[in-house]
């Protein structure tokens, strides 16, 4: 818990007179007056002057004084500046806590981070960095952090204009950085926070979402890792259920057969079979054509299921050819002598098969004459062809079955891609060359 308001010491500014609340007393060495933004030396006992700072105060995502609870910590907003590198622009906000010490809440493109700083040197491993377990890879080096602006109350003599040489290490969800000038160096970890816990305790808007085109953080771990590895799981069951769905309904029971003959290039011979009884109504029904007797021709088939009561028809065509040859490569053949039809959901009700039927002959073997009536060719002397049908209730549609595999593997596929982009837009601002896989990889794994 921090103090009551009333151990807060007060002073005025001498530059405007306004009242300056001190928080951290003791600590403090540096102030800025909230309403001039007059830079004080809080060590000196008349309160000097170190600079005037005239530009227009920002208006802050949390007010100094403000206070808010953090990792079951309450802690109090003392001061804030503004930093640039040349690129980007980020602020800082120093919390104080008078048993817990200082943090910083670090600010950029709507994220924020809690940064704590380190009382050790990191471990070198290589090129990475090691504290406690975690690894941390090099990202940026040798930029310039430079105060822009500057508000509230500090512990070194900070000002405007101020710069220090900055490295920064990445894993993940964390960021390591160096800061050192001439009289020292600094080790800050930073770990960024999430929106739920941000606006808890400060009451700051949530951070955005990432779309395409975006420049995340550096330390920023991908929002689609995490869901693609929860999506597999969920995916290959669904794959499961699938099957068992397939096999229990994809089937066909109580198969009748039924024939027919047609000359070649003769009369279309029509036959009605049946009955056809469905006790089920929305039944799909299997009908399988062969034609093992047709040979450089084609047989066209149409079968409707037609409802003897209220002569609704339920259609379907088929087309079984077969042609062969021999030729400068050797034999040839094409063409299917068998095809499946299906037909879904048909009533509850007693059928009548309706088939009508017509065979085609292409050259090859017979005599031809010329048909008046038609004013074509027919050949003569040809056996008839034979078609054969299997009629079975119910039906295994594979088409379905892979669309429904298709809807199950798009999310996954997409949260894919999506990181995939997140990464490169992230990695893209590393250091030298593009990532390698490594990087690439790590962005995958949890922080």
């Amino acid at each position: 818990m921090l103090p009551d308001d009333a151990s807060v010491r007060t002073l005025s500014c001498p530059a405007c007179g306004g009242t300056i609340a001190m928080r951290a007393a003791g600590y403090t060495v540096t102030l800025a007056c909230e309403y001039c933004g007059t830079l004080i030396d809080a060590t000196n006992p008349d309160a000097r002057i170190i600079t005037r700072y005239h530009e227009v105060q920002a208006s802050l995502a949390i007010p100094l004084g403000t206070r808010g609870t953090l990792r079951g910590v309450e802690w109090e907003a003392i001061g804030w500046l503004q930093r640039t590198d040349g690129w980007a622009a980020w602020d800082e906000y120093l919390l104080f806590n008078p048993y817990a010490g200082y943090r910083w809440l670090i600010a950029q493109n709507g994220h924020w981070s809690l940064g704590t700083m380190l009382t050790a040197t990191p471990q070198r491993d290589g090129g990475d960095l090691i504290v406690g377990r975690r690894r941390f890879s090099p990202f940026y080096s040798g930029s310039t952090a430079r105060v822009t602006r500057v508000a509230g109350e500090f512990y070194w003599r900070v000002k405007v204009g101020e710069e220090v040489r900055a490295t920064d290490y990445v894993r993940p969800g964390f960021m390591l950085s160096l800061e050192q000038d001439d009289r020292e160096k600094n080790w800050t970890i930073s770990e960024l926070l999430t929106g739920q816990e941000i606006g808890a305790a400060f009451d700051v808007a949530p951070p955005p979402a990432w779309l395409p085109g975006m420049t995340p953080l550096a330390h920023q771990p991908s929002p689609y890792a995490r869901r693609i590895k929860g999506w597999w799981p969920i995916a290959a069951l669904s794959f499961v259920a699938l099957l068992v769905l397939v096999s229990l309904f994809g089937w066909t029971a109580q198969p009748q057969g039924f024939s027919l003959s047609a000359i070649p290039d003769g009369p279309t011979v029509s036959q009605t079979f049946g009955p056809i009884q469905l006790p089920l109504g929305r039944q799909a029904m299997t009908v399988e054509v062969k034609t093992p007797g047709v040979e450089q021709g084609w047989v066209d088939v149409d079968v409707a299921f037609v409802d003897r009561k209220t002569q609704d028809s339920y259609d379907a065509y088929a087309l079984n050819e077969h042609y062969s040859g021999r030729d400068s490569d050797g034999y040839w053949s094409e063409g299917a002598r068998a095809q499946t039809l299906k037909v879904a959901s048909l009533p509850a009700g007693t059928y009548d098969l309706v088939v009508d039927v017509q065979a085609h002959h292409w050259g090859g073997a017979g005599n031809f004459a010329f048909d008046p009536s038609s004013g074509t060719y027919k050949a003569e002397g040809l056996p008839p062809v034979e078609i054969l049908l299997t009629v079975a209730r119910g039906a295994r549609f594979a088409s379905n079955f892979w669309l429904a595999v298709l809807m199950i593997l798009v999310p996954p596929s997409l949260m894919l891609v999506l990181h995939i982009l997140f990464e490169n837009a992230r990695l893209a601002q590393k250091d030298g060359s593009p990532a390698d896989a490594d990087d690439w990889l790590q962005g995958m794994q949890s922080p």
